[in-house]
């Protein structure tokens, strides 16, 4: 697979004021600049749009001054600094301001301009919250509406209180939320504005930066834009403009989702602003350019994909084919038949059973292992798909397996085999480990596995851990019904933040000797969460062993290498719950069992009490 050629950042220039509009503009795209963003009031300083809020003028000039082209994809508009006027104490300005941000407004809904830039909020903006909710709720949704906030609070933004003057403590609220954390800021407006998919961020980033954790978490927010201030670069040896070592990271992984640039304030360098974005263009050059195995999954990240249902359903030959590019992990299974076939005395045949053979790749590795160990084999590949049945019978006459291998039509859990065997191999993991019925199935066909016989694999382990992402919770939510947000979804997870470590949820051993087998499990887990946050949901994986010390994990902390067979379950919450700073998740979750099927069921009950979510399977199970 050739390597992609990477797409250059999209980048523009804040202007505090433009006297001439179409030069302006001009010049940046002389510059390779793709945009401008300008205030939409052309008022000069700050003292008179707080003293004279009423005054308006459309930019310099009124919209024929650019053709619709040029406003609608050249030009964000920028509100002004009067929105935190809204939330004054005294009536009179309160109106006075909302007069003046409706014209703003109004006049960038005429103009067709792609996005309006409103200022930071603060602890209590409610009605300036309000304000940007009306502006989301109404016929001008197309615009997107871009929200200024701060990595780090400064002394001039630590408040939108135009009572309360800029010299604010930190404290807590009465909701529970921190006075002076802009990320707490804008979890209230998303709150408050109910996730409104045209709201977006534009992250300032700020001299100082917070701790890895809260960069990370800032990763999964819906980051549209990033403003970078000229005072936070420094100059090289040459004069030219660069950032710190830690400022370049994070910038340079915020370059993953695609967001736009946006340089800010005045240029310290002769050549202007245009030497701040080559060197924006320089970062982007040196992100290294996605491994062939990125490539394949970059196609899947915050996908949702519906589990499959293996016994419901037979697999396509695409599905197929997807999971037997995956090397590792038959390499992985070759290598844990290898050392269970050394376990087994040498010159008798060993009977080694296949369930769920799939188009065969675990019979050839099977076959391979056997080969290196220096066992004799005789192989059973047992499969319920008719069409891959087909190709298993193409394999034997072309690959020549003759009698070693017979290929059974039938399903495992229903199949009466001649003999018992001494090794059963299977791939019927899911990403949540037993949510591809594993248990049902090789607790069925463990009748024709002799008493000292081996399971490959011999046990998994699911896992969970909370999760913030906005944009796996919108997707969702953008079903508009209850069904979808009581479903598990296989996700490649991207813009996503994990809150707090992983903690096993249940276990399943092979050969399970239990008398009766119940596979009902129930859990509970506490984890605490380093800083707010709001969990969206959780986040599913599992860790295998296969026999002996060989594993298979999708698990972070032991992922196997190159492996992509399996991507994280994503159980969602139906309402996402906010975390306070060291606050406890308790978090419950079943694995529930009846005649003809199982499911989970899930909820939250620290530091916020949810129903529990999908009762019964209403909205999703799996078949047996």
């Amino acid at each position: 697979m050739s390597q992609p050629q990477p797409q250059p950042p999209t980048c523009g220039i804040e202007f505090d004021e433009v006297p001439e509009l179409p030069g302006a503009l001009y010049d940046a795209q002389d510059k390779f600049i793709d945009f401008i963003m300008v205030p939409i009031s052309r008022s000069g300083s700050e003292k008179e749009k707080s003293d004279n809020p009423s005054s308006f003028e459309p930019f310099t000039h009124p919209d024929m001054l650019l053709n619709s082209s040029q406003w609608s994809s050249s030009v964000v508009g920028k509100v002004s600094a009067t929105a935190a006027a809204l939330d004054s104490a005294d009536a009179s300005v309160r109106r006075a301001a909302s007069e003046r941000l409706q014209q703003e407004v109004g006049w960038a809904s005429h103009l067709s301009l792609p996005a309006i830039l409103m200022p930071p909020p603060g602890p209590r903006s409610a009605n300036y919250i309000q304000y940007i909710n009306q502006v989301l709720q109404s016929n001008a949704i197309y615009m997107q509406v871009w929200l200024r906030v701060p990595l780090v609070a400064q002394p001039a933004t630590a408040t939108a209180d135009a009572d309360e003057g800029a010299e604010q403590q930190q404290e807590q609220l009465p909701n529970g939320r921190m006075s002076n954390e802009p990320w707490e800021w804008w979890d209230s407006v998303r709150t408050l504005c109910d996730s409104h998919s045209s709201l977006h961020l534009a992250l300032e980033i700020t001299e100082d930066l917070p701790s890895a954790a809260v960069l990370a978490r800032w990763l999964a927010e819906p980051v549209k834009a990033v403003i970078l201030p000229s005072s936070i670069f420094l100059s090289n040896k040459a004069g030219y403009p660069v950032l710190s070592k830690r400022h370049q990271d994070f910038v340079q992984r915020l370059m993953q989702f695609k967001v736009r640039f946006i340089v800010q304030g005045a240029a310290q360098h002769p050549e202007g602003a245009s030497s701040y974005v080559q060197y924006v263009h320089w970062l982007a050059s040196r992100v290294s350019p996605p491994s062939e195995l990125e490539q394949f999954e970059g196609a899947y990240r915050d996908y949702l994909q519906a589990p499959l249902q293996p016994l419901q359903d037979n697999l396509e030959s695409q599905t197929y084919e997807v999971f037997e590019r995956d090397a590792t992990k038959y390499s992985t299974y070759e290598q844990a038949v290898h050392q269970a076939l050394l376990t087994k005395p040498a010159g008798e045949t060993v009977v080694l059973m296949v369930v769920g053979a799939g188009r065969g790749p675990l019979v050839r590795a099977s076959l391979r292992a056997g080969l290196s160990a220096q066992r004799t084999l005789r192989v059973y590949a047992v499969e319920k798909n008719p069409n891959a049945v087909i190709t298993l019978q193409m394999l034997k006459r072309t690959l020549g397996w003759g009698d070693q291998v017979t290929i059974v039509d039938s399903d495992m859990r229903h199949w009466k085999a001649p003999e018992q065997a001494d090794v059963l191999v299977s791939e019927l993991l899911g990403s949540f480990g037993d949510n591809e019925l594993s248990p049902e199935c090789l607790d069925g066909a463990q009748a024709f596995l002799k008493p000292d016989g081996v399971s490959i694999p011999a046990a998994y382990t699911s896992f969970l851990a909370p999760i913030t992402s906005a944009k796996l919770h919108n997707e969702v939510r953008n079903f508009k019904d209850m069904k979808h947000l009581e479903t598990p979804y296989v996700v490649k997870m991207h813009q996503v933040a994990v809150l707090a470590a992983a903690q096993p949820v249940f276990t399943f051993v092979h050969p399970n000797r239990s008398h009766p087998i119940d596979n009902g499990r129930y859990a509970t887990l506490s984890f605490t969460v380093e800083d707010a946050a709001t969990v969206h949901g959780l986040a599913g994986y599992f860790d295998a062993t296969l026999f002996g010390d060989v594993h298979l994990s999708i698990h972070p902390p032991t992922h196997t290498p190159n492996m992509f067979s399996w991507f994280p379950l994503f159980f969602p919450l139906r309402t996402p719950v906010h975390v306070p700073r060291g606050g406890t998740v308790q978090v419950h979750i079943w694995r529930l069992v009846s005649k003809y099927k199982v499911w989970y069921e899930w909820t939250v009950s620290s530091p916020q009490v949810l129903p529990i979510h999908n009762p019964g399977g209403r909205s999703y199970f799996i078949g047996i």
